[in-house]
């Protein structure tokens, strides 16, 4: 085990108000470029479906899923409560329901404020000055625009012919070159890098999705950032390796990539199909809920693939 990761608060070469970080790479004409070239009718869904009893983060003493109902046909002709009498409360039938979860649950995206190193995030925004009583006001998920990118799928896994890659597996820098070759593709600045480790083939089955992630070492983290992507994402809870390589930090690719480097993390993607039909290019379309200064918030990231 190393003993230091070195992480650092990046300072943004967009200004010291700059909350976007490596999102400024993505451009009207990048944007354009892309979906010009995506076919509609190859769509694959890549987020999962919530539930009660779903997968999550209770261990670390985050809240599960829940989802309950405030409002019933049956209680709304009992109840009365909009005052219209109970002929017409039988008559429409009326449903409404609550939800209430960790911001960091199932398919999700890290905004910049949700790591950091010394007191400080990303560009240098701080604690003292920044964080409120009930959110941060820098870096939070509503900063976080439209995402409509080129994505590339690193198959690690079939790199490694393998259905999923084993528990706490570090992914190489070499490892992310050699899936990238045996593919035929590049990283270009303005990518979204997605790792395929085989993790989703066991969704919902907590006991072998969650817990000792394979998944990238900082090594690889750092290689990914200087292709110039503007978001990495994963199949498993972390993106990065777990149990942490480094004595010093239990989430160095955390640190890394959102208080150094500014890149937004995407996590519990399910690349399943993209891996089986060897979609490795593709136009990805994916926007968080605009919740303000959450540290995450649930993303349903839609990849198209490129026509011929």
């Amino acid at each position: 085990m190393t003993i230091e990761a070195n992480v650092q608060v990046g300072s943004s070469p967009y200004g010291p108000d700059d909350q976007l970080g490596a999102l400024n790479r993505m451009t009207p004409a990048s944007q354009a470029a892309i979906m010009s070239r995506a076919d509609a009718g190859r769509v694959y869904d890549l987020s999962i479906d919530y539930f009660i009893g779903m997968p999550s983060f209770q261990a670390a003493g985050d809240p599960s899923y829940q989802i309950f109902m405030s409002h019933t046909p049956q209680g709304t002709a009992v109840d009365n409560l909009n005052g219209v009498g109970e002929d017409i409360n039988r008559n429409v039938c009326y449903s409404g329901d609550v939800i209430f979860m960790y911001t960091h649950t199932g398919t999700h995206i890290d905004s910049l404020n949700h790591f950091g190193v010394d007191g400080k995030i990303y560009n240098g925004f701080t604690a003292e000055e920044h964080l409120g009583s009930r959110h941060w006001n820098r870096g939070g998920a509503e900063q976080i625009p439209p995402i409509v990118a080129r994505g590339v799928l690193l198959d690690i896994a079939a790199l490694k012919e393998v259905e999923c890659l084993p528990d706490s597996y570090s992914i190489t820098a070499d490892d992310c070159r050699r899936a990238l070759k045996r593919q035929e593709l590049t990283l270009e600045a303005g990518d979204v890098a997605m790792v395929h480790t085989g993790r989703m083939a066991f969704w919902p089955n907590g006991d072998k999705v969650l817990g000792a992630p394979p998944g990238l070492s900082l090594d690889a983290c750092r290689w990914l950032t200087d292709q110039g992507i503007i978001a990495v994402a994963a199949d498993q809870e972390c993106v990065e390796v777990g149990p942490s390589e480094h004595e010093d930090n239990w989430l160095p690719g955390h640190c890394y990539f959102l208080t150094e480097s500014g890149v937004p993390m995407i996590e519990l993607v399910n690349l399943e199909e993209l891996a089986r039909d060897g979609v490795h290019e593709f136009c990805l379309v994916a926007a968080p809920i605009k919740l303000r200064g959450a540290t995450g918030s649930p993303l349903r990231p839609l990849a198209m693939a490129l026509r011929d």
